[in-house]
């Protein structure tokens, strides 16, 4: 029975290690791991609403003009 007291013990020490480990490395990991996925997602959504207006944001750019006129005159 002791020995069946012991594994169990051993093996409640050993998870808790786990748990703390894993915790201080996904703690550690969490800002770049959120600035990847904004990243991920702004660029999914920028796409996104390209391809949902192609015509309307072609019609919000303005043109270049085809030829300048003369310079402003210093006085």
């Amino acid at each position: 029975m002791q020995k069946l007291f012991n594994v169990m013990a051993a093996s409640a020490f050993l998870m808790s290690g786990v748990m703390v480990v894993g915790t201080v490395m996904l703690y550690s990991r969490i800002p770049s791991l959120t600035k990847y996925y904004l990243s991920e997602l702004k660029l999914e959504m920028t796409q996104m609403m390209t391809q949902m207006m192609p015509k309307q944001i072609e019609e919000a750019m303005p043109e270049l003009p085809k030829e300048t006129g003369l310079p402003i005159p210093f006085q």
